[in-house]
């Protein structure tokens, strides 16, 4: 059986200039970076935005397991089946970060038959969009320790720095570090700490942005310190805002590639789901909108992170209004939050099957909750049964949600058809009332609570001391009208990654919160869930290789 970047070596890949085209976006509206990949210029950006917006469908699903979800590769097969059916229609995703593909997950370009391409460089510096926001994030960090240096006129309390360094990479051992050793010209010894690139607040304002008037306000709103007296000390105060935004300045342009059936696909911004917000750009979804009849786009890990952040994060501060959810699952998955071992998950359990199954009930119902119409579809396996497959469909269709098989790994568009099927009937008779899960009124306190006992099923929530404090402070700087984004492991519903299935009535632990001025949100730290990952024992980089041709092996 060949490997996906097998697959995506041997495919033939269109010009994206010829792509492009048959959405109606000429040579002039791209910024070519090479012969496959291009960016889509502002000016064309500008000239579409008084289009009416096309359909806008979420992909998600239950929470990952070591079983493999397949979240990705729907989206990427079922842009590929719209497009068999003749529909016009544009895949809207994030770009993958390093961390991932030499550490765990590995790449995230979709796959089998259900991938976007080229997919080497996109899984590795792509056009660029990384470094860029890592540059800007660091010379900001540069500039606020090179003021305290040169006096220090904005009278920083240098035990109240909060901007952090970042690395597009999993590095654990810069979570905490000491910098300034040396000599009186090598500055101020302190503590400091990274954060991954994309948890870096600069990533999150990236893919929020409107324009580049956005974004530059963005940026001058972000707190990088505390004054002597308790107040806030910003990125605009250190003068930094137009040489972020110089930096940033190509990064804000969505980038356009192609699947291997050469469906039209924006991938752009990269934030994590479980440390972040979860979801691609704003730019690029509704350009999407407005290329297209159709733009499929997905948020990241399960509903419960990736979906709650989309509606009450990217759609609150845009306005984005979805019209349908596909919800995505194995069957693999379910045993396995059922208590089947990995190793056994291939054998025929209904009994497990019906003990896990509980996890996907709560994502359906959690984003009903949202007034969103749901389509489930089950990632196809071979060691899928009948018996197993016909529970879960019934299971569903008594929930209100439509359902359907996909096959798109091994049969790429043709193997999504059905679902592709069930989403557009869905848009047609099933009318979507969306709204938030909280009013920005809500206390912040009260918004943690709403999240956590309402989606995540905790029956109390505690505060830590630090916690309540800082909630309190940013209250009294006026940021208790900002929604909140969830920092939480992506295995359980519950901040315990080992409580897998649907866990009730758990306590959840809130051990820390702070603003995210720019972007818009308060981030809370849940559980013991880090921003700056560390690698495992055996990381993925152990097995990437380039051969003497140039041809890599190992990315999967």
């Amino acid at each position: 059986m060949k490997t996906d970047i097998e697959i995506a070596q041997e495919a033939v890949m269109e010009p994206i200039v010829k792509v492009a085209e048959r959405i109606g976006v000429s040579e002039d509206d791209l910024e070519l970076y090479g012969k496959y990949k291009a960016k889509i210029s502002d000016e064309f950006i500008d000239s579409v935005k008084d289009r009416p917006n096309g359909k806008l469908i979420l992909v998600t699903a239950i929470n990952p397991t070591p079983a493999g979800e397949g979240k990705t590769t729907t989206s990427v097969g079922l842009g590929q089946a719209f497009g068999k059916l003749g529909k016009k229609a544009v895949i809207a995703l994030r770009e993958p970060s390093l961390g991932p593909c030499f550490g765990v997950k590995g790449g995230a370009a979709g796959g089998g038959m259900a991938q976007v391409v080229p997919m080497e460089d996109l899984n590795l510096h792509f056009t660029g969009d990384f470094h860029a926001i890592t540059s800007a994030n660091n010379l900001l960090a540069a500039l606020l320790d090179n003021h305290i240096q040169q006096g220090n006129a904005l009278r920083i309390d240098t035990r109240q720095i909060v901007w952090k360094r970042c690395l597009d990479m999993n590095d654990r051992v810069l979570r905490n570090v000491v910098v300034g050793l040396g000599s009186k010209m090598d500055g101020f010894v302190r503590e400091d700490h990274f954060v991954i690139t994309v948890a870096s607040e600069i990533m999150a304002i990236l893919c929020l942005a409107q324009n580049m008037k956005d974004l530059k306000e963005r940026l001058a709103k972000i707190i990088v310190a505390y004054d002597l007296d308790g107040a806030p000390v910003t990125a605009g105060d250190l003068n930094a805002v137009g040489a972020m935004a110089a930096l940033l300045k190509d990064a804000l342009k969505p980038n356009m590639i192609q699947t291997l059936e050469h469906t039209p696909a924006l991938v752009h911004g990269g934030p994590f789901a479980n440390i972040a917000h979860g979801c691609n750009s704003v730019r690029a979804t509704q350009t999407a909108l407005k290329m297209a009849d159709y733009c499929i786009t997905e948020a990241g890990f399960g509903a419960d992170l990736g979906a709650e952040k989309f509606f009450d994060i990217k759609c609150r501060m845009t306005g984005l209004k979805p019209d349908a959810v596909v919800l995505v699952a194995t069957v693999r998955a379910l045993k396995y939050n059922g208590g089947v071992a990995k190793e056994d998950l291939g054998t025929e359990n209904l009994d497990a099957l019906k003990k896990g199954i509980v996890n996907l009930e709560k994502h359906i119902e959690n984003v009903q909750k949202f007034g969103v119409p749901v389509v489930v579809t089950l990632n196809a396996f071979v060691s899928d049964t009948q018996a197993e497959l016909d529970y879960i469909r019934a299971f569903c269709e008594e929930r209100d949600c439509e359902f359907a098989l996909s096959e798109v790994w091994a049969k790429g568009g043709e193997g999504g058809i059905a679902l592709a099927q069930k989403v557009l009937d869905t848009l047609e008779h099933k009318k979507s009332n969306f709204h938030v899960l909280y009013e920005d009124e809500l206390p912040l306190k009260d918004k943690i609570k709403r999240i956590a006992t309402e989606i995540y099923g905790a029956g109390s929530v505690s505060f830590s001391a630090t916690a309540t404090k800082q909630l309190q402070k940013l209250t009294e700087l006026g940021f208790g009208n900002l929604p909140v984004c969830m920092a939480k492991n992506q295995y359980s519903l519950s901040d315990n990654p080992k409580l897998l299935g649907r866990p009730e009535g758990f306590d959840i632990t809130i051990r820390e919160a702070y603003v995210s001025a720019g972007a818009g949100f308060v981030v809370v730290l849940t559980g013991d869930v880090m921003t700056m990952p560390g690698l495992p024992k055996k990381p993925a980089a152990y097995s990437i290789d380039v051969n003497e041709d140039g041809v890599i092996t190992g990315l999967f």
